[in-house]
């Protein structure tokens, strides 16, 4: 989804010529603790609750251009670019501008988290591998190939590094709940499997709870 799809309608602008406080009853109304500044509707720059209230609630913004950061993404970008920019900079909207430099809107924060969850897929029924593995070890398409060999198919994967161990993780969604066989699957070809979430879970802890009380009785 490009970013200019989510910006919002509601979410206002400052300009230079605002007070100070008119800038924090806004940023109260909206709940935000960000907005942009323009000026002849060029995008100056993005303002802080912070910075306003060290400053005298009567004070013009464009007076406190000095502390304006510039972050922006712009419309045909990835929405994932505002996530990072949101993230990166601790933003509660992102501003979004054109080629020229105009002021498009904003992206608020919880519009961006609510976009995340669907890239991701959260609300969608299935389950959920954890693997984690060698960076040359990883082949997306042997992982579909083996999941597919038991009647399902991946509908999210994602992967990342981790910094502290060089090694990949990656996360892959199944389309079904009832995912044991494919653990299985996955074990047999010697994928270390840090976590999975589907119908079986229950029945592996019960499993294991058995295996524990065996060996409890067998001492």
């Amino acid at each position: 989804m490009f970013a200019g799809q989510l910006i919002s309608r509601s979410i206002p602008s400052l300009h230079v010529d605002d007070s100070a406080g008119k800038a924090l009853q806004e940023m109260n109304d909206f709940h935000v603790s960000h907005l942009p500044v323009v000026a002849d509707e060029k995008y100056l720059g993005i303002i802080s609750e912070d910075t306003l209230l060290d400053n005298d609630e009567k004070e013009r913004i464009g007076a406190l251009q000095q502390f304006f950061t510039r972050p922006f993404v712009r419309y045909p970008d990835s929405f994932l670019l505002a996530v990072k920019v949101a993230k990166d900079m601790g933003l509660s909207v992102v501003p979004v501008i054109s080629e020229e430099y105009e002021l498009l809107g904003v992206i608020s924060e919880e519009d961006l988290f609510r976009q995340l969850s669907l890239f991701v897929g959260i609300e969608e029924q299935g389950g959920i591998i954890v693997l984690e593995m060698e960076k040359t070890d990883f082949s997306a398409g042997e992982l579909n190939r083996l999941v597919e060999s038991n009647d399902a198919y991946i509908t999210q994967l994602n992967s990342y590094a981790d910094p502290s161990t060089q090694l990949l993780s990656v996360t892959i969604r199944i389309n079904k709940s009832e995912i044991s066989d494919i653990i299985a699957t996955l074990q047999r070809h010697e994928y270390n499997i840090r976590y999975y979430f589907g119908e079986e879970l229950y029945q592996n802890e019960l499993q294991n709870n058995l295996v524990h009380l065996m060996n409890y009785l067998n001492i």
